[in-house]
């Protein structure tokens, strides 16, 4: 099947790549801003990079006449923390171009899109676990345009017949991210031992944050796009990692499990941690795993291991 990933050469949009290459799908075209050979690694002899911006509607246009995709998987946008120190830029990337997708993938017959949404769309005055149907009031910039999309899609799907649909991920667990968010730690306390650095966690170690590694990510996506339509009811779906989920100490002992020199402190920031108590709750994934048949495999152990064999795969030589 022909398949364009918006954000192909970043954090997500790899993994999805490498597993629709791994099972045969393509052509595979990655859309955007820097689809460099270095960057794309091993997957740069199995994709056409496609160079461009979601926020100019030419840009998208130009990729999806020349990619011609079946199925666009809309895995691109500006992270929570630069949409904040840059709203306007968030707004155009992030809202704008999911409109400029979904409406390229109208005019282009495209059959389907899936949208990558966050738990992040989440936020004031939550209950004690949240499902697909929790109230939906963002604190930040970046969740508020992935409610915007979602809800978008939701038109496109009613109105033109487009199959949209999205997919909440909780915190994802991978390497390669450089830009610090709230819940990146549970990346970077496995990263940064890895490449010999100590490294300090923001949180108290009994914090529990929902998390899922890339791959499960990945694996989750492709699933979602590959469900028959008649078993998709509920169309944007939260999905989760293990259960129980995981403390930050218990991440940290599989760390050092498996690093046994890893360098690992705590010392919570007070104020971020309030915040993030507030935002942290459980996942009710009931619907993904009853109508589409998700199901995580992963456990923190996995998660460490997963991603210290892709740390090997992706260094130089």
């Amino acid at each position: 099947m022909r398949s364009l990933i918006t954000g192909g050469a970043g954090f997500i949009g790899r993994e999805v790549a490498r597993s629709l290459a791994a099972r045969g799908d393509g052509p595979i075209a990655v859309f955007s801003r820097a689809p460099s050979a270095a960057r794309l690694g091993d997957l740069a002899a199995h994709v056409t990079p496609l160079a461009g911006d979601l926020g100019s509607f030419s840009h998208v246009l130009d990729a999806v006449r020349m990619a011609r995709p079946q199925i666009i998987y809309h895995l691109g946008a500006l992270l929570s923390v630069p949409s904040e120190a840059d709203p306007a830029t968030a707004i155009q990337t992030n809202a704008m171009g999911t409109f400029h997708v979904l409406e390229a993938a109208r005019l282009f017959d495209v059959r389907q899109v899936v949208f990558a949404s966050s738990v992040g769309t989440y936020g004031h005055d939550l209950p004690d676990q949240i499902d697909d149907v929790t109230l939906q009031r963002p604190v930040f910039l970046y969740g508020a345009t992935k409610v915007f999309g979602e809800h978008l899609g939701l038109f496109y799907r009613q109105k033109y017949g487009l199959d949209f649909r999205g997919i909440r991920y909780p915190a994802v667990v991978g390497p390669g991210v450089e830009t610090k968010g709230a819940v990146q730690y549970t990346s970077w306390m496995i990263e940064k031992p890895a490449r010999g650095e100590p490294f300090t966690v923001w949180v108290s170690p009994e914090l529990r944050t929902p998390m899922m590694s890339i791959g499960e990510a990945a694996r989750a996506t492709v699933a979602l796009a590959d469900a028959p339509a008649e078993a998709i009811k509920t169309v944007t779906y939260l999905v989760d990692g293990m259960k129980p989920t995981p403390s930050a100490a218990e991440l940290a002992a599989a760390v050092r499990e498996r690093l046994p020199g890893a360098q690992i402190d705590f010392q919570p920031n007070r104020a971020l941690e309030e915040k993030l108590r507030g935002l942290m709750r459980p996942i009710d994934d009931s619907r993904a795993r009853a109508e589409w048949g998700w199901a995580p495999s992963d456990t923190p152990e996995m998660i460490v291991e997963g991603m210290l064999a892709q740390m090997r795969a992706e260094q130089p030589g």
